[in-house]
């Protein structure tokens, strides 16, 4: 708490964030994804738009391609990607998401989507489109704009 009584901003957003993703977590457990890892949303999303090499992934999402490799590994093990031969070169592997990866995708979209009908409901258009004015500000609209997060977004 600040010494105006009101607990720190910071403190908030990380409050915020820490019960989004409790929440996100119940919902795609509910939903038969109960071995979802951090990166899984990311991967999902960037792998929406199309297939992908290991290399442009890390691009995506600023990791080390050994990572990269470490994750895509995980998520093919566990059934939500697949690695299949790059049409346009024959020494590449493309990571597609499978049927598993798609429906772990859309079960996410909808908790967004209910998440935000929630907030809307309880506080208002006004409010969330306020909410999400000050979150685009904190994060500055060059980061958001930016083809990296642009990609992930729903």
């Amino acid at each position: 708490m600040t010494r105006s009584g009101k607990t720190d901003i910071g403190i908030l957003l990380i409050l915020a964030d820490q019960e989004f993703v409790r929440e996100l977590r119940e919902y795609v457990t509910s939903q038969g994804f109960d071995d979802q890892g951090r990166s899984d949303g990311f991967v999902l999303r960037t792998l929406h738009d199309g297939p992908t090499t290991i290399s442009r992934l890390a691009d995506r999402l600023v990791i080390t391609k050994q990572g990269a490799g470490q994750i895509a590994d995980d998520m093919e093990r566990r059934g939500y990607l697949e690695r299949l031969p790059d049409p346009s070169d024959a020494r590449a592997r493309l990571l597609h998401l499978t049927a598993r990866g798609e429906a772990a995708l859309a079960a996410a979209r909808r908790f967004h989507q209910t998440y935000e009908r929630r907030l809307r409901k309880r506080l208002g258009d006004a409010a969330v489109d306020t909410f999400r004015d000050v979150l685009t500000e904190m994060a500055g609209e060059a980061q958001v704009s930016t083809p990296h997060f642009r990609a992930l977004m729903f």
